[in-house]
């Protein structure tokens, strides 16, 4: 019995000293409390004085007064036991009163102050600028949003096809799709919204394919007034940890000239989902028109960034159309952010077929120029099954030369052809802090 009562009363203290370390921004409420209590501990205490002096010797509440106040017992014992259970009580207080107000908000499976203490950490996090498209930069996003809250999607505004191409022709609108898996992966453990968002309709010849994400932004646009506000009040319905936005708000059109077999000549094809469709090898993209400014906000993230990350993404359709819009490439070179471009683990159909690593790189250096990266991330797993339209994207010795190139295992184990979000995420942040310091490092299995 006696065991069990020091043992919890071992465990309260543990737990008031975790609550009361630095960062979590409790210690200076709790003084404010403390405080406050005391002043009004005080007054009670002259008004109990003054009561106690005026009443008899021989009365009720003169000696209700006498044993309440302990004064059979020496004064510094006295004061060290009414200091201590008032300090426990107000600690227990607060405590118990963060858990009730915090508790609907906060995941039952997890400790609160282990909730808090992350929340506090990703507030300090580094701030990091992701620039892509498709599926590869929501993977990215859902796993980096475990080490910083200060997030930066930079989605690509090429895309023409699918459910976002037939909102773009129709209506005018930038394609949404894209930026709706990129506000899907960096939504807060909203599981419900978020499948409703990537719901996609089918069955009906004016719905079908459509996703309800795009029709909600674009709805959004239509109420707002423009593009962008949509996408930011919808990163709130979704409460997003960081932000979405688009590379440029000029309607550009990508095009490509394109190597194909038996013709001497290039052909010239217009359009994202065009280019993979024709038979032949990219030589060279481009965008219409070529001098689109990019969106301002992105500027200014990319120039206050700690780390950038390209990628992973289709080189030419995903990653390329973003790093074409002039501005945002020259705010690239000129941050003194941590640049990395994050390879594909397979070869993309009828747009990088037979591509190594290197020609990954080449590819792309070849559009913005050399010296832009300072790390390349290569899978360097290759034991799944892949599809076998598909092959590995192997660190060939040409990358293993480039000082630059980093290997690790970044495959999902049950779709090895897709990144895994953690696996991807940790080693980003392992690079990063091997590059700048251990600085408010998050640790995942907290």
């Amino acid at each position: 019995m006696k065991n069990n009562f020091l043992l919890r009363f071992w465990q309260t203290l543990r737990d008031v000293q975790r609550w009361l370390r630095p960062g979590l921004g409790i210690r200076r409420w709790f003084v404010y409390v403390l405080l406050g209590i005391t002043v009004l501990g005080l007054g009670f205490g002259v008004i109990l004085i003054d009561v106690y002096h005026g009443s008899s010797d021989d009365s009720a509440l003169h000696v209700i007064l006498l044993y309440a106040s302990l004064q059979f017992i020496p004064r510094f014992l006295r004061a060290l036991i009414f200091g201590g259970v008032g300090i426990g009580l107000v600690i227990y207080g607060i405590v118990q009163l963060n858990r009730s107000l915090l508790g609907p908000f906060t995941r039952s499976d997890e400790d609160l102050f282990d909730q808090l203490t992350k929340f506090h950490r990703r507030e300090r996090g580094p701030h990091i600028v992701g620039i892509g498209g498709g599926h590869g930069l929501a993977a990215l996003l859902r796993g980096l949003q475990a080490y910083t809250r200060n997030l930066t999607a930079v989605v690509t505004v090429a895309d023409d096809g699918g459910s976002s191409g037939r909102l773009r022709e129709r209506l005018g609108i930038l394609p949404p799709g894209d930026i709706r898996n990129c506000l899907a992966a960096l939504s807060k453990d909203e599981a419900l919204l978020t499948q409703l968002f990537q719901y996609r309709f089918s069955g009906s010849p004016d719905l079908d394919g459509h996703s309800f994400g795009n029709l909600f932004i674009t709805a959004l646009a239509d109420i707002t007034g423009s593009f962008e506000d949509a996408v930011v009040e919808s990163g709130r319905v979704l409460s997003v940890n960081g932000r979405v936005l688009p590379a440029t708000l000029r309607d550009v059109k990508l095009v490509a000239s394109v190597e194909v077999p038996d013709n001497t000549n290039e052909v010239r094809v217009k359009g994202e989902s065009k280019i993979p469709e024709m038979a032949g090898r990219i030589r060279h993209v481009w965008l219409e028109p070529d001098d689109a400014p990019a969106f301002p906000p992105v500027i200014k993230a990319i120039l206050n960034a700690h780390m950038i990350v390209v990628g992973p993404g289709s080189l030419y359709t995903s990653i390329l159309p973003n790093l074409l819009v002039q501005d945002l490439l020259a705010a690239i070179r000129a941050s003194r952010a941590l640049k990395i471009f994050v390879c594909n683990i397979v070869t993309q159909s009828g747009e990088t077929d037979t591509y190594t690593c290197h020609d990954h790189v080449r590819g792309l250096e070849k559009h913005v120029g050399e010296g832009l990266f300072d790390v390349i991330l290569c899978n360097g797993n290759y034991s799944g099954n892949i599809d076998p339209s598909s092959q590995w994207v192997h660190a060939d010795e040409k990358t293993l030369a480039d000082p630059r190139a980093f290997c690790a295992d970044l495959i999902n184990d049950e779709y090895p052809t897709r990144h895994d979000s953690l696996k991807l995420a940790r080693v980003i942040m392992d690079v990063f802090y091997l590059r700048t310091g251990p600085w408010n490092r998050v640790d995942l299995s907290m």
